[in-house]
């Protein structure tokens, strides 16, 4: 808890009915964000040597959407069921810096998948020359550009404090009608992280959209194969242009409240407006699991592939469980083994098989091939771990039809 001070300036300016809403809200997104997009790198992973360079955009998404799940979500739930911020400044400086770090990083990275699918479909020459490396590189590029712009408040470049709603924390609105250096912030972060990036997407899949329309058949006729537009390259384009639209949409209610508070007069700006742009915000974290793991066949397949494997090897623990109990047949070594009795002169294991066994092996005639050997036969009297020998002759009457 911060002092008695930092506590006022942080206090809810919404209703308590409306905090618990938003805290009910940010449960439930937190909870799809960290499955959908920890299943989504988890498929990623096991697929990770046929991942292609464009599909690393789509990692990279999901690292940035769930590292601002696991580092926003469980500060702003608490807050917002208790009223209040619950924590110092030191944390609302942590939690804007993740906020800005994490949201940025996400539009980036949309923007430069953007451009590489401009590059693979209106310039097939060079987009088919780009390789891993060319990922690397612009992941690395993603990263670096959205750290700039979340490490300037932290060196005096624009300011982070609470949310006008007063449970989270975000860049300082109020700050650029009190300070040049936070405007000039605010401006160039709405230019340089806002409109540019909603151009550059735009403007890209507008180029593919008539591209693609425009030369369909000159693509699929005169041009040579490598040129062409393959169904895996038109698939990622409509997945990508799916994801931009729900980020875009997400987003765009916060950026223009946020706008409307830098640029004219705070204060005519609702608290609640401010709370239900933030929600919408957040939504972005869900809608690129959702996308990816539902309509990207090869995605889908390797989920699909996993959770059947899994749901063998729980079947095959949970029947070998019960197996084991029952004293009925169990697997070791890709060979069926009964707890019955056994030669131990070298017979054959297909003898007669215990009462209750469902072994699959039939051995018809195995009594005619018993009748051939002297009495004094030794046999093999299994019984869990324990084992004995006893001559035949020595054994009961009922254990001498069980297994002869």
């Amino acid at each position: 808890m911060g002092n008695a001070s930092e506590t006022f300036l942080l206090m809810s300016r919404i209703s308590k009915d409306n905090d618990i809403f938003m805290g009910t809200i940010y449960t439930i997104f937190g909870v799809l964000s960290v499955l959908g997009n920890g299943i989504l790198l988890f498929v990623a992973y096991r697929k990770k040597s046929s991942l292609k360079p464009a599909e690393f955009f789509v990692v990279n998404l999901a690292i940035s959407d769930l590292g601002m799940t696991i580092t926003l979500f469980p500060l702003a739930i608490p807050s917002a069921y208790a009223h209040m911020w619950l924590f110092n400044k030191t944390a609302c400086t942590v939690y804007a810096f993740c906020g800005v770090l994490f949201g940025l990083c996400s539009l980036t990275n949309l923007t430069v998948l953007s451009c590489v699918c401009w590059l693979k479909v209106c310039c097939p020459n060079y987009g088919n020359k780009f390789s891993y490396c060319h990922a690397y590189f612009l992941v690395a590029g993603v990263w670096c550009y959205a750290g700039v712009f979340a490490v300037g408040p932290l060196s005096g470049w624009g300011e982070y404090g609470a949310e006008p709603y007063g449970t989270a924390c975000c860049i300082n609105w109020h700050a650029p009608s009190q300070n040049p250096a936070a405007m000039s912030y605010i401006i160039c972060l709405f230019f340089f992280c806002y409109i540019v990036p909603c151009t550059v997407i735009f403007l890209s899949y507008t180029y593919i959209l008539l591209t693609v329309r425009g030369s369909r058949q000159a693509v699929q006729q005169h041009m040579s194969p490598q040129n062409k537009i393959t169904n895996a390259h038109a698939l990622i384009i409509k997945l990508s242009v799916a994801v931009c639209i729900g980020f875009l949409t997400a987003w765009s209610p916060y950026a223009i409240v946020s706008m409307w508070a830098a640029f004219g007069n705070p204060a005519t700006v609702p608290p609640m407006a401010f709370a239900l742009a933030a929600i919408f915000a957040k939504s972005s974290t869900l809608y690129n699991p959702i996308v990816y793991l539902v309509f990207k066949p090869n995605f889908r397949k390797f989920l699909c592939r996993d959770v059947a494997q899994c749901r063998t090897t729980l079947c095959g623990c949970l029947f070998h469980h019960g197996s084991a109990q029952k004293g009925t047949c169990r697997q070791s070594h890709g060979k069926e083994e009964c707890n019955s009795t056994r030669l131990s002169n070298g017979l054959p294991d297909n003898h007669r098989s215990c009462r209750h066994c469902p072994c699959p092996e039939t051995v018809t005639g195995a009594r005619e091939n018993l009748t051939d050997y002297s009495p004094q036969q030794t046999a093999r009297i299994l019984k869990g771990s324990l084992h004995s020998e006893v001559a035949v002759s020595q054994l009961s009457n009922e254990m001498q039809s069980d297994f002869l």
